[in-house]
């Protein structure tokens, strides 16, 4: 009855449209009460949720993306990807998903990529003769590269939802080939469907060209190097490396670029103390949530149910695969690591599979989501980026979600493209 209460009030309460981090939090203290727990344990639940020193880099690391994104550095990288791959036929397809897999190592997030790079090139490509749904489509699912490739605040949100047991250097590593393999899997869908529809190449700038936005590129492309660099090193930690990513953000975009302007410079810090915020309240009551369902023993009770169903590993992975993709498809992200991390987790472990793999198939699954309907932000954003009706854009999109389900399979099934990269580092 317990665990009823808890599930059934949360799915209610999302239901109405409370908000999410609220939903999680009044279903938990709701079974606190009727199981007779003082209420003061969900609180200090609560409270010890963002108790943890690595969280500190969440707000630096969306700190940094907002300065990236209102200082410029994007259209830098827009222009190197162009000159770069431009010429190839429908080329502006292949520089949207280049564009998002530079940038998105640099921001660490889908939201500002679709909103950086769509603006900028979403306009281009229909002046160039691209329908306006392949351009969106192209900028939307490209946008989850953010995710994958690091730095990526949800690898951090993912690590802490594990319980500490995944170490966030080794996330930020096991990232980079995953994250590339979808770029190219999405890359070739774009060129497949720029063939079928007939879109032309670009012309080629010119070496001298390539290599004068090559330059114009690097002070940019450099802020990633120095976050994931600084940490593999042992330079910085995690969090120290977010604050000096925030530090050396803002003095590219100042001295180097000298784009940001003191406008520009409140909403990056308006925008990111509003991201903070709910990111924040989410974890602390996913914490409170989490504990409860730890308490009703719902872990071991799915590992049991999916090995009653069955003893074959692929097909559980098949199963998880579908449950992640479903939820993603009605929740937000940063939720799901939350509430999914804890249940699947020790499912994954119980057939042999690294955390570390285990959090890439998670966070390619659930980015999935957020370009699916009903409740897709990144598929919203991009839609109203590109003022395209949604159902005009998910008339045409599924060759890139059979791009990234092409990806995600591959990721799932061959641990050498996530654990590759650790292994041979040793971190």
């Amino acid at each position: 009855m317990g665990l009823a209460l808890l599930l059934g009030l949360f799915a209610l309460c999302v239901i109405i449209g409370t908000p999410v981090a609220f939903a999680l939090g009044i279903s938990a203290i709701a079974a606190f009460w009727f199981e007779g727990l003082p209420l003061m344990v969900g609180f200090q639940r609560i409270m010890a949720g963002i108790n943890v020193f690595s969280l500190l880099a969440i707000p630096f690391f969306i700190f940094a993306g907002e300065l990236m994104f209102h200082g410029g550095i994007a259209v830098r990288l827009v222009r190197f990807a162009q000159a770069a791959v431009g010429a190839v036929r429908g080329g502006l397809g292949i520089v949207n998903v280049l564009s998002s897999m530079l940038f998105g190592g640099i921001s660490g997030s889908a939201i500002a990529d679709i909103s950086a790079l769509g603006s900028i090139l979403i306009p281009v490509m229909k002046d160039k003769g691209y329908d306006a749904d392949y351009a969106v489509n192209v900028t939307v699912t490209s946008s989850i590269a953010g995710i994958i490739i690091p730095p990526s605040h949800n690898m951090i949100i993912y690590a802490i939802a594990a319980g500490g047991a995944v170490s966030i250097s080794k996330l930020f590593l096991a990232g980079v080939v995953p994250g590339i393999l979808m770029c190219i899997c999405l890359a070739a869908a774009a060129y497949i469907v720029a063939i079928k529809r007939g879109y032309q190449a670009e012309q080629f700038p010119g070496w001298s060209a390539l290599m004068f936005a090559f330059i114009g590129a690097i002070p940019g492309l450099l802020t990633a190097v120095i976050i994931v660099g600084g940490v593999l090193s042992g330079v910085f930690t995690v969090t120290e490396s977010g604050a000096f990513g925030v530090i050396y953000a803002f003095l590219v975009t100042l001295l180097v670029y000298r784009s940001i302007t003191w406008e520009n410079f409140k909403v990056a810090v308006n925008q990111s103390v509003k991201t903070t915020a709910m990111v924040m309240i989410l974890i602390a009551c996913a914490a409170a949530f989490a504990y409860m369902l730890t308490y009703y023993r719902v872990p071991t009770k799915m590992v049991t149910l999916l090995t009653g169903i069955s003893d074959n590993p692929i097909l559980i992975l098949l199963m998880i695969n579908v449950v992640l993709l479903l939820l993603g498809m009605i929740m937000d992200m940063a939720a799901l690591i939350l509430i999914c991390t804890p249940i699947f987790l020790p499912v994954a472990q119980a057939l042999g599979i690294d955390p570390v793999q285990f959090g890439m198939i998670l966070l390619v699954n659930l980015g999935l989501g957020l370009c699916t309907p009903p409740v897709g932000s990144c598929l919203f954003v991009g839609c109203a980026v590109g003022k395209l009706p949604m159902e005009k854009a998910i008339r045409t999109i599924w060759p890139f979600y059979l791009a990234i389900f092409v990806a995600l399979m591959l990721i799932t099934f061959v641990p050498a493209i996530s654990m590759t990269l650790p292994n041979l580092v040793g971190v």
